[in-house]
C-alpha cells in the first residue's frame, strides 16, 4: 500500500448500520457515518447541541483539561450567530489582496528552504512552521510570534500521549492571558485589540470570551492543517503526474484543493450532546449521550461520491463536510484553503518531484475504527525543478 492511501474504515458499518461506537474516557459516543445523517444532525442544533459543558462535544473530550467555552464553536444559535457576526469579516481577510500576497511570500520562501537539505521531516519541520506562521497573518501579530508556538509541538492545546493533562492547555492559557493584558495597555490592529474593542448585546466582550474566541483560533486549526500539509505532500511525493498535471493545468488548483481536503478529511469527526431522547438510523438516542459527526466516513460516502477512494484532482461534483456543516461550519476555513492553494501552487513552480525517504503513521483507535489520519513523521527529499 502506498504512503499516501488512507483505507476508509467506516465503509462496512457505514452501509450496513449507518453508525459506529466508540467509549471515550467512560463517555461512550455514538458515530453517525452517512453523509446525509451527518448533514441532518449538523443542522439540527435544537436535539444535537453544540453548548454543552464545554470540552464535552470534542472527541477526544477535553472535559477534564478546560472549562473556557470555545466560541462560536460550543454555542448554539440564535447566540451563535451573534458571536460569528462579530469574528466574519475578520476570518475572511485571506481574500484580500494582501493577505494573499504575504501569505504566497510565506510559503514559497519555506519550500525554498527545503530545496537544498538532503532530508525534511515534514510533520516538525515545514508543516509545523508553516501553520505556525501563516497564523500569525490570520490573527496579525508580528512574524516572531511563530517561533513561541512552534516550540509548543504540533498539539497546542493536548498532550500527546495523555488527554487528562492539563499542562499544556495551561501553558496556552498563560500565554493568551498575557497577550490580552498587552492589548489592553497597548491596543494595536491584531485580533487581541479588535476584540477588547467588540460589543455583543450592547456590552464589551468579557475576558472570557475573548479566551474562548483566542483558544478556538489556536486550537481549531493547528494539527488539521498539519495533517491537510503533511498528506498532501505524500500524495504529490507518490503521484509526480499530479504535480505534473498541475502545473500545466493551475486553474485546477481550486478543484484539487476541496479534493485533498475531502479525501484526507483531517478532522475525523466532531462531537454533539443530545438534548432529548431520539433516534438516529433507527438507533435509540438517549438524552445526554453523545454523537459524533463523523467527517471523514461521510466524504467517503458512496452514494454521494464518485469513486469516493480515489483522489480524482477535477472532481466536478464535491459537496464534502471535511470543514463542518450548517451553522457551526469552520471559521477558519477560508484560511486553510488559502494555504493549501498557495502551498500546491508554491510546489509545481518550485519541485521537480519530492521521495519519501521513511514515515510512520498516525492512527486514530476510535472503537471499532482504526483510522489513519497522517503521520508522526514522514521524511522526504524536495528534488528542485530546474527553471524554476
Amino acid at each position: 500500500m502506498k504512503n499516501s492511501e488512507f483505507p476508509d474504515p467506516f465503509d462496512k458499518a457505514r452501509n450496513e448500520k449507518g453508525i459506529g461506537k466508540m467509549d471515550d474516557q467512560n463517555d461512550p459516543v455514538v458515530m453517525v457515518l452517512r453523509h446525509k445523517d451527518v448533514k441532518e444532525c449538523a443542522h439540527n442544533y435544537s436535539t444535537f447541541i453544540s453548548g454543552a459543558k464545554p470540552g464535552r462535544i470534542v472527541v477526544p473530550s477535553e472535559v477534564h483539561i478546560r472549562d473556557t467555552r470555545q466560541i462560536p464553536f460550543e454555542v448554539d444559535p440564535p447566540v451563535h450567530k451573534e458571536y460569528r457576526d462579530l469574528l466574519e469579516d475578520w476570518f475572511r481577510r485571506p481574500f484580500q489582496k494582501e493577505y494573499h500576497e504575504n501569505l504566497s511570500k510565506q510559503i514559497d520562501r519555506i519550500v525554498e528552504d527545503m530545496l537544498g537539505r538532503d532530508a525534511v521531516e515534514v510533520v516538525t519541520e515545514f508543516a509545523l512552521p508553516l501553520q505556525s506562521r501563516a497564523l500569525t497573518l490570520l490573527i496579525n501579530v508580528p512574524f516572531e510570534e511563530a517561533e513561541t508556538w512552534i516550540s509548543w509541538g504540533t498539539h497546542v492545546f493536548r498532550s500527546d500521549d495523555n488527554p487528562l493533562d492539563k499542562t499544556k492547555a495551561n501553558v496556552l492559557y498563560d500565554y493568551l492571558n498575557q497577550q490580552i493584558e498587552n492589548a489592553t495597555e497597548n491596543p494595536g490592529e491584531d485580533l487581541y485589540s479588535v476584540l477588547l474593542n467588540s460589543e455583543f448585546q450592547g456590552r464589551k466582550l468579557t475576558k472570557e470570551e475573548i479566551n474562548g474566541i483566542m483558544i478556538l483560533t489556536f486550537a481549531g486549526g493547528r494539527d488539521t492543517i498539519i495533517n491537510m500539509v503533511t498528506n498532501t505532500i505524500a500524495y504529490l511525493a507518490e503521484h509526480p503526474e499530479s504535480i505534473e498535471r498541475l502545473r500545466n493545468e493551475p486553474k485546477l488548483i481550486h478543484k484539487a484543493t476541496e479534493e485533498l481536503v475531502r479525501f484526507f478529511s483531517p478532522l475525523t469527526h466532531m462531537g454533539r450532546v443530545v438534548s432529548q431522547d431520539t433516534t438516529v438510523c433507527e438507533h435509540a438516542i438517549k438524552h445526554n449521550s453523545r454523537i459524533s459527526l463523523c467527517w471523514a466516513s461521510a466524504n467517503r460516502d458512496a452514494s454521494v461520491f464518485e469513486n469516493p477512494d480515489q483522489v480524482m484532482l477535477d472532481r466536478k461534483q464535491n459537496p464534502h463536510v471535511a470543514f463542518g456543516w450548517s451553522h457551526h461550519q469552520c471559521l477558519g476555513a477560508h484560511h486553510s484553503r488559502k494555504i493549501l492553494k498557495i502551498l500546491i501552487k508554491s510546489i509545481t513552480e518550485k519541485i521537480q518531484s519530492i521521495q519519501i525517504l521513511d514515515c510512520e503513521e498516525k492512527v486514530e483507535h476510535l472503537g471499532e475504527f482504526d483510522r489513519k489520519v497522517g503521520f508522526e513523521k514522514i521524511n522526504v527529499k524536495f528534488r528542485k525543478r530546474q527553471n524554476s
